[in-house]
């Protein structure tokens, strides 16, 4: 019991946790949150409220989550997704082994549906499930939408179409890379970001939008001290550009800090935390030109429309 807060309680992990995640999942007809932990044995520990004791307790992870059962090695990175529209999920980890595992899961039924996975040299530093830029809505946040965070379960008639997810997976000692469309093609499309082999082990990674044009783009932070900002370009992606940082990075967020409307980017490093903003000057020349043509499409009116008095 936390002497500070007498409702609050207190749960020692068995073992060192290594990669906390909390996540929505459909329990029966409802919602409920749960804390995913991995550590330093090969497993992830699953913790759910107990309402009558009003405290956290481990619980058998089969329970919610049977695609992560018979890991090979400690889980380095876990990320997990709901599907919109759907009872479904995502799930995507990375082992100290190399080992990557992508699982689609039925929630309802607690199915694994499909399940793909493969083996690489060294260890998963980080595993990113995201849409691709020209499919991401307003409400991907850090990659991709979620039950808590804008992924819903719609009840249109019929199924949705299935959404387009790729993979981003980056290990401490080989190239980064993107497996496009994990649900129709599983790990059979493999996008190599280009010059991600002349950097070391990728510690964070976010879609997010750091250009005026309203795009995403990969941005991927190195202990080398490097951030990396990938373009879309074409059926691939591009290094559009790269800034030196003086210590590793360690966490990015794109949030708008200052409430003037524009995202800044928001870089935690080893030894401080950076914020990078856009400049005015060409951030005030866009705002005008899209007022401009703003301006135009109202004075022509609506498509087929009859001209206003």
């Amino acid at each position: 019991m936390c002497p500070q807060c007498p409702q609050c309680s207190q749960s020692a992990p068995p073992v060192p946790p290594a990669r906390p995640l909390s996540r929505r999942v459909r329990v029966g007809g409802g919602q409920d949150t749960v804390f995913l932990l991995s550590g330093t044995d090969p497993g992830i520990h699953l913790y759910r409220e107990n309402e009558a004791l009003h405290q956290f307790e481990e619980r058998p992870v089969q329970e919610l989550f049977p695609e992560l059962q018979e890991l090979p090695s400690n889980v380095l990175w876990l990320d997990v997704c709901n599907l919109p529209g759907s009872a479904r999920r995502l799930t995507a980890f990375g082992c100290h082994s190399g080992y990557v595992r992508v699982a689609h899961v039925d929630q309802a039924t607690r199915t694994v549906l499909q399940s793909w996975s493969i083996q690489q040299d060294g260890p998963i530093s980080r595993v990113l499930l995201f849409l691709p830029p020209q499919e991401t809505g307003a409400d991907s946040g850090g990659g991709h939408g979620d039950a808590g965070t804008g992924g819903g379960h719609g009840d249109a008639a019929g199924p949705p179409p299935a959404p387009c997810y790729s993979l981003l997976v980056a290990s401490t000692v080989e190239l980064s890379v993107v497996y496009r469309d994990v649900l129709a093609q599983g790990l059979g499309e493999q996008l190599v970001l280009p010059g991600s082999e002349q950097h070391d082990s990728v510690l964070c990674a976010l879609l997010g939008a750091t250009a005026l044009d309203g795009s995403r783009e990969l941005l991927l932070g190195t202990y080398g001290q490097e951030l990396l900002c990938f373009r879309p370009c074409g059926r691939g992606f591009r290094l559009a550009w790269s800034r030196r940082f003086p210590s590793p990075l360690l966490a990015l967020r794109c949030a708008d800090l200052t409430g003037d409307g524009l995202s800044e980017l928001a870089v935690g490093c080893l030894k401080g935390l950076h914020v990078l903003q856009h400049s005015l000057v060409p951030t005030a020349r866009c705002l005008l030109e899209r007022l401009r043509r703003e301006v135009a499409r109202r004075a022509r009116g609506p498509p087929g429309g009859a001209a206003g008095t």
